[in-house]
């Protein structure tokens, strides 16, 4: 029984496929099972997925954000969790697709979980050939991914210090939790999935169900890059495999030239690794075999900076003082060329072992158009050199390539239009055309001449016109124009930006190529903050351009820093605006009280002296007379007072007494006696 479970745990930790990737290489992860797929992300921010057997490019998937949010790990989902297991309320709907297939999903290799540089996790199908899902929960660069062999979870740390549990069938979090005061560098998965290993400043041993933590293992000085479980037999058959005793693990870290193993155990928690193995430079892709027997060594396969593959062989059995060197070293390199016989070093990539652990199969040369090789393992050399013409296998790869493409034919009336600035480059006959003359043309026959050959390019040489300082037509402004700007020549921009026609201004902004739009807008900047005449000029190029070319400038990432002195210059010159409003209305004011002053005084000038003055000769009498009367009635005017009462008494007696004879009138008591009269009187 004991058995049995080992060989199981095995199995499992084989097709997990958990081969490291470190920041030191490229990141790349070989399918679990038969290692038939490579997974490798380049430095051009491309994940390329190769076929093993044949070196083959299957499929390349380019991220939308691949330069600024780069991939930084790989992981192969295991074979059961193609498009995420189901959960065991939707089984039996998930059978039922599975019988309509052809394959079955359990034996396709699907998913592949791909850690960006930004926080986010994607995961790509290989057999769809297009992103599935996206998974966003961490703030920071993701630094490893592992998939769960049971439920299909997927697991991933980062640079935030959390670690977080991921359902990949709604693509949500399924627990997050902080991992350590640090970033999370590494993460692995026990055999029987009840356990999780992560690395920061030191390695701890959660357990899955509860997110606690069972042991710490510290011993690295550096920052921890890799973690990976190797399953063995415990020492006593009897005893039963419970899935901590006899299990180690091994850690790698960065700039240490030494991995170290460490030892699970229930009864005994020590803190020193059990052995550790020596290697030349920092690590960069390592893979092992497991043991299925207690006298059978576990095979680890490490491939380091300096491109170098060393290959250990060790027996799990107990505590090891001294660091164990490697068994083989492999190194690979190139046939020198011409004269000199001194190979040249092909670093190696990745390395990982076989199905039949006696073969490895071996990635080496450019990361952007790898080689995969099948080579058997030799370990009765301790250094192996393997020589290979890197240069002629891709030159036969590209020529087998380009021979699938197939050249289309065109006609002697069909014109070739070369890549580059409208105008530089005029048009061409197509090749067969040339080939035809060529063929025609006799031994005796004499050579063409230049015209002709500038004929057969569809240029007339007679009208070809020496230059005479005047403008060319509309159609070529767009040419001088771009012309002027590459070359930074005055000449031609100052008789280019002095059109004053909106017509052709607007005709010369459209033909433009956009590549010469930022440089115009530039120059226009420059010449805005010139004379005030040249300035009135630019607003009318600026006007054009931004109008027209308005849909390519929203598309600059960096379109405000580089349109800052002219938005400046707007914005001063708007201000400006009202306060010069205000100034022309009061000058205007001033003005024409002005002109309409001088325009009155612009009649003929009146003389004011008088030509004749006439004086009576009583005049001079007249006054002192009038100077005597005004003595004598300043002397007498108390007296014409008196009299003045006086009158005034007299009038109120004679209107009273009409007053009441008037009454008598109206009630017919008239006086008729004349006594009455004398009376009266």
């Amino acid at each position: 029984m004991a058995g049995t479970g080992t060989a199981s745990c095995s199995a499992r930790c084989r097709d997990a496929g958990e081969t490291a990737a470190f920041a030191a290489g490229p990141p790349c992860a070989f399918s679990p099972g038969e290692r038939r797929l490579l997974a490798l992300s380049g430095p051009d921010g491309r994940l390329r997925v190769w076929e093993t057997p044949s070196s083959r490019l299957q499929h390349e998937y380019v991220p939308s954000a691949h330069l600024s949010a780069a991939c930084t790990c790989l992981a192969w989902a295991p074979p059961g969790a193609a498009g995420g297991r189901p959960s065991p309320g939707k089984e039996g709907p998930q059978r039922k697709k599975r019988k309509s297939e052809a394959v079955e999903a359990s034996e396709q290799l699907d998913l592949l979980a791909i850690g960006t540089a930004v926080g986010s996790i994607l995961l790509y199908s290989t057999i769809k050939g297009e992103l599935q899902s996206k998974l966003n929960g961490h703030d920071s660069k993701i630094n490893c991914v592992r998939w769960h062999q049971d439920n299909g979870c997927l697991y991933s740390c980062s640079d935030d210090k959390h670690i977080v549990e991921w359902n990949t069938q709604t693509c949500k979090v399924k627990c997050k939790w902080k991992g350590d005061n640090s970033s999370v560098s590494s993460l692995c998965i026990s055999p029987d999935g009840k356990m999780l290993l992560s690395a920061g400043r030191s390695i701890k041993l959660w357990d899955l169900e509860t997110k606690e933590v069972y042991r710490h293992f510290t011993g690295h000085a550096t920052a921890i890059s890799t973690l990976m479980f190797i399953t063995a037999r415990p020492p006593n058959e009897n005893q039963p495999f419970d899935g901590i005793t006899g299990l180690y693990f091994l850690s790698g870290a960065v700039h240490d030239r030494f991995l170290s193993v460490w030892q699970v155990r229930s009864e005994r928690k020590e803190k020193n690794a059990v052995m550790t193995f020596s290697i030349t430079d920092e690590p960069v892709h390592i893979d092992l075999t497991v043991s299925e027997s207690k006298e059978e060594p576990v095979k680890l396969a490490v491939v380091c900076r300096d491109g170098q593959l060393h290959i250990f062989e060790q027996v799990l059995n107990g505590y090891c003082k001294k660091p164990l060197t490697a068994k083989c070293t492999i190194q690979i390199a190139t046939p020198g060329e011409g004269g000199d016989s001194t190979p040249r070093p092909v670093p190696c990539l990745a390395a990982t072992f076989c199905l039949d652990k006696e073969s490895l199969l071996l990635v080496f040369g450019n990361s952007l158009q790898p080689i995969i090789e099948r080579v058997p393992l030799d370990t009765t050399e301790s250094h192996i050199c393997l020589v290979r013409d890197v240069w002629k296998t891709l030159a036969l790869t590209t020529e087998m390539a380009v021979t699938k493409v197939k050249t289309p034919i065109v006609n002697s009336e069909v014109k070739v239009l070369v890549p580059g600035i409208p105008g530089h480059s005029a048009t061409m006959k197509s090749s067969s055309c040339r080939k035809e003359n060529e063929t025609k043309r006799k031994p005796g026959d004499k050579e063409e001449s230049i015209e002709d050959r500038l004929g057969a390019m569809d240029i007339d040489v007679m009208k070809v016109k020496p230059s005479t300082g005047g403008l060319p037509k509309t159609d070529n402004y767009a040419v001088l124009l771009v012309q002027g700007l590459e070359s930074n020549d005055p000449e031609i921009l100052n008789k280019i930006l002095q059109i004053r026609k909106d017509a052709e201004v607007k005709k010369t902004v459209a033909r433009m190529p956009v590549h010469a739009v930022m440089p115009l807008l530039h120059e226009l900047t420059k010449r805005l903050q010139g004379h005030p005449y040249s300035a009135a000029q630019m607003v009318r190029w600026l006007k054009f351009v931004l109008i027209i070319h308005a849909s390519y400038l929203a598309t600059l990432p960096d379109l405000v820093p580089q349109l800052g002195m002219l938005y400046q210059l707007m914005e001063s010159r708007v201000k400006t605006l009202q306060k010069l409003s205000r100034l022309n209305g009061k000058l205007y004011l001033l003005i024409t009280q002005v002109a309409a002053l001088e325009q009155a005084q612009d009649g003929t000038d009146v003389k004011q002296t008088a030509k004749l003055v006439y004086e009576e000769e009583s005049s001079e009498e007249g006054s002192d007379d009038e100077m005597a009367v005004e003595k004598d009635s300043d002397e007498n005017w108390e007296e014409d007072d008196d009299e003045e009462e006086e009158n005034d008494e007299r009038e109120d007696i004679s209107d009273n007494e009409q007053a009441m004879a008037v009454e008598k009138e109206i009630n017919g008591d008239s006086d008729l006696d004349p006594e009455n009269e004398s009376e009266e009187e």
